[in-house]
């Protein structure tokens, strides 16, 4: 749906316009229209495509959606795909924006997100200086405030892994902890399948050749770059200390489980020795002088505890018990 269609000069707006007088804003000079769009439908973009000229493949692209970040090129237009990253708390949740660039417009269409771009425009608007720079201004301006909201869903993303971590070493965490982690390595995953490849995109909007609606607003955008580039950083290093913690969890684990080993191999060593020694004065046969000693029984079993004690307590030294 349509959410507005404003039309400014100079920086300043001029009015709210319909769509069908889109084209009557475009011829004038020093004038650009800032359209923006809500889960556009065909018909929709179709009817945008018709104004602005855009190009079929990158309407394609909007229409069909779960695009990978990217900014491209069409002739003397932009193409610019962005995912809006959401966390609910359990959970990160993905919406894009299609953002066409030209000359004297900007279009965003977005999809699958409750991300509201109204502080953007109201930013803009509240810098007329700025905004006057045209359609390349609102791009960065749009960028910026998606980037922006990169940066709260890692601090809860390292929130979470210090929880994790406090928890690593406690008795009977081991499986819900490697569970934990794994779910949160996907959520990073998430957010790097974001961030890195805009990162590539708007590297191409400063420095060298720029495309032509970008060339006053370049430092803007190295300015992002530099924030995706933090962003990344932390990513990175946010995988390296959940694979970090994965290993010692499953460590953990394993001395965990040569802890139990050792207490059965030393529990069956005590009944053993108690086993081969009642074994052998069981056999009953007929020379055996334990057997007709009056003192024999009580003999074997003192034999048996005395043995059976100093075994358990050479292991209880060695740390087996």
């Amino acid at each position: 749906m349509l959410i507005n269609c404003i039309a400014y000069k100079n920086g300043k707006k001029i009015a709210d316009i319909p769509v069908g007088e889109i084209h009557t804003y475009l011829d004038q000079p020093d004038c650009f229209v800032w359209v923006e769009m809500k889960d556009a439908t065909a018909s929709e973009l179709a009817e945008m495509k018709a104004e602005f000229g855009l190009h079929e493949l990158a309407v394609e692209d909007a229409l069909m959606g779960h695009q990978r970040p990217k900014v491209e090129e069409y002739g003397d237009s932009v193409f610019a795909v962005i995912h809006l990253v959401e966390s609910d708390g359990a959970d990160l949740h993905v919406g894009e924006v299609a953002i066409f660039v030209g000359h004297n417009y900007i279009l965003s269409a977005r999809n699958r997100s409750s991300h509201s771009f109204i502080g953007v425009r109201d930013r803009c608007e509240r810098e007329p200086h700025l905004l006057k720079q045209g359609s390349g201004f609102v791009l960065y301006a749009l960028m910026d405030s998606v980037v922006d909201r990169y940066f709260p869903v890692i601090d809860l993303l390292e929130t979470e892994l210090e929880e994790i971590e406090e928890t690593i070493f406690s008795k009977g965490k081991a499986r819900s902890n490697i569970q934990r982690l794994y779910a949160l390595k996907r959520k990073v995953v998430v957010l790097k399948h974001a961030a890195f490849p805009l990162m590539e995109g708007a590297g191409k909007l400063y420095g060298g050749r720029v495309p032509a609606m970008c060339l006053n607003t370049q430092e803007y955008f190295r300015d992002v770059c530099d924030h995706l580039a933090r962003i990344n950083s932390s990513i990175d290093s946010l995988r390296d200390t959940i694979a970090i913690a994965m290993q010692v969890n499953l460590s953990i684990v394993t001395i965990d489980e040569n802890d139990v080993t050792k207490k059965l191999a030393a529990w069956g060593g005590i009944f053993a020795a108690a086993t081969s020694m009642a074994g052998i004065w069981g056999m009953n046969f007929k020379n055996m002088p334990e057997l007709e000693w009056a003192y024999g029984y009580p003999f074997a079993l003192v034999t048996i505890i005395l043995v059976c004690v100093a075994l358990y307590m050479r292991f209880k030294l060695a740390g087996w018990l």
